[in-house]
């Protein structure tokens, strides 16, 4: 548990113009800068880049990592839990619920314990493991949707949204192509869909990759097929797609005649998002905590500070301090979401 008692003996990780610098145990978290060791939370792109001579990460998002910054990167799969000791510090990963492999780390220095969170996602998720809560006396979380609009409805009941949108789609003969994000929700999505159908869905050449290695570490998901670009042009009228944000209004998109469109995104839960985007349908599925799961969490992690990063990170920060009477600051990073959607202010979101 936290020492309550404990007073800080200064700040055991900081954010400087690299990443996030652990001194003491002479490595960095989610570098953005070249570096010699680092240690990384998970396989999306504004948190793992191709900067450090020597990687450590959780053993399920190896794969992953390989196939995001090349085969032969050096790099050490450690087991959920286990203690490695790096300069005066001990360090753990912990399940972080965002996607598969994504950690939340623990480092320790003379009885004071930091978590930095990395994204994190109390939620219950089919494709990834569950998150972990980790005793902290300094808690470093996201903050990508601190505000009190962003309220998730269970992942179970999106689904079904999507199904039963589906279901419209194939009694008017239409495409229906869902976009997600290649890494996580996509496959979220797929292992979701299995409690209700065991159909087959169609890929986007950039989600195919990313599905197979769910696959290759057990993740059950329904049936897919890789849409091969150079293959002749076939009818996928009444058939679900799934691809990337990027192909919406690409090219690519011409092989789907009067597609129904649909976005998968916490984002979709601002009013005004789906329309401005020019998507049919909306669903609000996220893999990152929403404003209730952040304050639970910061509440249960015993944290008597909390710094906060990317997102809303302000506001949290002014709702900590303010309403909760919590020491909280901001620290400066270079993460982010994946999402171009610009967020409603606090006093919108607040009404």
């Amino acid at each position: 548990m936290p020492r309550k008692d404990l007073k800080p003996i200064g700040d055991l990780i900081q954010a400087t113009g690299r990443g996030l610098d652990c001194l003491a145990g002479g490595f960095t978290i989610d570098p953005w800068k070249p570096v010699e060791l680092s240690l990384i939370t998970h396989a999306h792109a504004d948190h793992a880049r191709p900067v450090a001579t020597r990687y450590i990460a959780s053993k399920a998002s190896v794969p992953l990592l390989r196939h995001r910054l090349g085969q032969d990167i050096c790099i050490q799969g450690v087991d959920w839990g286990e203690t490695l000791l790096l300069g005066d510090t001990r360090v753990s990963f912990h399940p972080a619920g965002h996607v598969l492999g994504s950690a939340q780390i623990r480092v320790e220095r003379e009885g004071e314990v930091w978590v930095f969170t990395g994204d994190y996602k109390p939620d219950s998720d089919p494709s990834c493991e569950a998150f972990e809560l980790v005793p902290c006396d300094t808690f470093i979380t996201e903050a990508t949707f601190a505000l009190p609009v962003y309220r998730w409805p269970d992942g179970g009941t999106v689904v079904a949204e999507i199904i039963d949108w589906w279901q419209q789609m194939k009694r008017s003969n239409r495409p229906a192509v869902l976009f997600a994000y290649s890494l996580g929700k996509a496959q979220r999505v797929l292992a979701e869909l299995r409690a209700y159908t065991d159909e087959l869905v169609y890929l986007h050449g950039a989600v195919a990759p990313m599905t197979q290695l769910y696959r290759d570490a057990g993740i059950d998901m329904v049936p897919t097929e890789l849409i091969d670009p150079k293959a002749p042009r076939q009818d996928y009228a009444g058939k679900l797609v799934l691809a990337p944000p990027g192909a919406s209004g690409s090219k690519w998109m011409q092989r789907f005649p009067k597609a129904s469109t649909g976005f998968c995104s916490g984002w979709m839960r601002v009013r005004g998002n789906r329309r401005r985007d020019g998507y049919d349908r909306g669903f609000v599925l996220s893999d990152h905590a929403d404003w209730q799961g952040l304050l639970n969490t910061i509440e249960a992690t015993g944290a008597t500070r909390v710094l906060t990063t990317h997102g809303q990170s302000a506001t949290l920060v002014r709702y900590l301090r303010e309403e909760r009477g919590i020491d909280a600051a901001e620290l400066r990073t270079q993460y982010t979401d994946k999402s171009a959607v610009t967020p409603p202010t606090y006093e919108q979101a607040s009404r």
